[in-house]
């Protein structure tokens, strides 16, 4: 067959073109490499690390692992001084249990209430020593929320008195913006904003079910943990409130015994959604407690892979997952060690292997992606909060977060969970991403529990940044395996326990996959025309965006 110059030139072209096509094509179709994630799993879940606690040489050993790996994929350092470490230091509070003494004064005289049977409190990261003394008031949940029409302090005065709020928030606030409103932080600082200083919840039904005061008792011996400014000031505390204390239903009945209102009334008000008002209550209050301090330092992990574009490389994606767990387990059992595989050494391991499968890309991102591995999740989102506060990137540079906290690995998945995702344009994006490997974005399953605000991309939302908590959904692909069961029954056997180890049966195409579809939003959102917004008019992007 004879052919024309032309023709072979536009045949050759177009041969060309579809080469490139299919290498274009072979580029963007990755595999994990599950040998890579069970090792990461099996290193840092390992009984040598001792639980990972922050601050303990464990955590170090693994944030060193973490860093090395960082080093290897030939990512930036992006810590202190040219290292991959962000050193943070911490003060850590412990409680002298036979210190603690609290008494009510009324019609009746004084009376002094058990600790721990009535009463709960918290070491004092400010001063060892703690006093607390004055006049109760009740207000109510002790929230301020404009956006929702509510003020429990509108006409209170609660200047030099201890205020007394019901535990959590009322029923017919949505569930994530009420988990914020309802938060002790933000009942702290209200407080403290309009002049208590003291502030003593009470227990309510619904915290009864959710969370019994007889369950808070295994907490007494857990330290406060703050980590400190470059003064030396703990941070997310109220210096003007001197204490706290969180009452059981029996010391409540005795604090509203002879008020305007007792305690089953108010509670008739809760079951009816209604919000009690406040008024002054005819008690006193005294507390004193001693507490000592020890201070401590852990280090977030961070690294950069720089982007190619020259304008938009100056943009950040955050990955982030914790690499701290809770150490050793008070328990009379031989096993001690809360090894943390799941919680949090698989969402770790897969932000590590997803860095490597991005780091090995001909052509980069054109935004920069930062990875970090904080610590002091568990200690209260301590280590995200004080890397969103204080980034080793520029201030305002960060512009998504994708968070990777619990994955559970236990069964291979048809769907991801993107907690958060209705707040901005990730919803969209993360998607997008998912659709590339087959895999559908379900909505929270779980919108009472506002997971949103629960991890540590909350401490990025904190910061304006949009942000979404990743999970494994509950649609799996064998139709005899329920997704959700398996979720609940990790929380029911193995969550914050020692049994949380490697023994648990992993599903490695699980993990896999789960890698797979965080390097397909890290690309989406790296290389999208526009950085992620809120959407408008959206509660969390008008309350925190600078």
């Amino acid at each position: 067959m004879k052919l024309n110059l032309g023709f072979c030139i536009i045949l050759t072209a177009v041969l060309l073109v579809a080469c490139q096509s299919e290498q274009v094509q072979q580029t963007s179709d990755v595999t994990a490499d599950a040998s890579r994630i069970k090792s990461h799993i099996r290193f840092l879940s390992d009984d040598l690390l001792e639980g990972r606690d922050t601050g303990a040489r464990g955590h170090e050993i693994a944030s060193l692992y973490i860093a090395a790996e960082f080093e290897k994929y030939g990512l930036t350092p992006a810590g202190d001084n040219g290292t991959y470490m962000q050193r943070v230091n911490f003060v850590q509070a412990y409680i002298d249990q036979s210190s603690i003494k609290l008494s009510l004064t009324g019609s009746q005289g004084d009376m002094a209430l058990s600790y721990p049977k009535q009463f709960l409190t918290s070491p004092n990261p400010i001063e060892e020593t703690t006093q607390m003394a004055g006049k109760l008031v009740f207000v109510g949940y002790g929230i301020v929320a404009p956006e929702l029409q509510h003020n429990d302090y509108q006409d209170m005065d609660v200047k030099g008195k201890v205020v007394v709020a019901l535990s959590g928030k009322p029923k017919s606030f949505p569930s994530e913006e009420g988990a914020h409103f309802g938060s002790s932080r933000e009942k702290l600082r209200h407080a403290s904003e309009n002049g208590a200083i003291g502030f003593v919840t009470i227990s309510t039904p619904t915290a009864e079910k959710v969370r019994p005061y007889q369950n808070l008792l295994n907490y007494i011996h857990t330290p406060t943990v703050r980590w400190l400014d470059n003064d030396g000031k703990p941070s997310g505390v109220y210096p003007k409130i001197n204490g706290s204390a969180y009452f059981s239903k029996e010391a409540a009945e005795l604090v509203f015994a002879d008020a305007q209102q007792n305690l089953e009334q108010i509670y008739g008000m809760l079951e009816k959604d209604e919000s009690p008002k406040g008024f002054d209550l005819p008690m006193e209050i005294q507390l004193e407690s001693k507490s000592t301090h020890k201070a401590i330092s852990s280090p977030n992990v961070a690294a950069i892979l720089e982007g190619s574009d020259p304008s938009l490389k100056n943009e950040y994606i955050v990955y982030s997952a914790h690499s701290d767990h809770l150490g050793f387990a008070k328990t009379v059992k031989k096993d001690k060690i809360n090894n943390g595989a799941m919680d949090n050494a698989s969402g770790t391991s897969v932000l590590m292997e997803t860095a490597r499968l991005l780091s090995q890309l001909d052509e980069r991102p054109k935004r920069s992606i930062l990875f970090v591995a904080v610590t002091g999740e568990e200690k209260g989102l301590l280590g995200s909060d004080y890397f969103a506060q204080n980034p080793t990137v520029p201030m305002g540079s960060m512009v998504a977060n994708v968070n990777l906290d619990m994955p559970i690995l236990t069964y291979e998945f048809n769907d991801v969970i993107a907690f958060g995702a209705n707040h901005s344009d990730m919803k969209s994006s993360v998607a997008k991403a998912a659709e590339k490997i087959g895999l559908e974005l379900s909505p929270d399953p779980m919108p009472d529990q506002a997971l949103f605000t629960r991890s540590d991309h909350y401490s990025f939302v904190k910061q304006g940044i949009p942000s979404v908590f990743l999970m494994s959904g509950f649609k799996s692909a064998d139709p005899d395996i329920d997704g959700g069961k398996q979720f609940s029954h990790f929380l029911k056997t193995n969550y914050h326990k020692p049994g949380d180890d490697f023994s648990q049966p992993f599903n490695w195409k699980a993990a896999t996959k789960f890698t797979e579809v965080n390097y397909h939003i890290g690309l989406t959102l790296a290389n999208q025309a526009q950085r992620s917004r809120w959407n408008e008019g959206d509660f969390f992007g008008d309350t925190f965006s600078k």
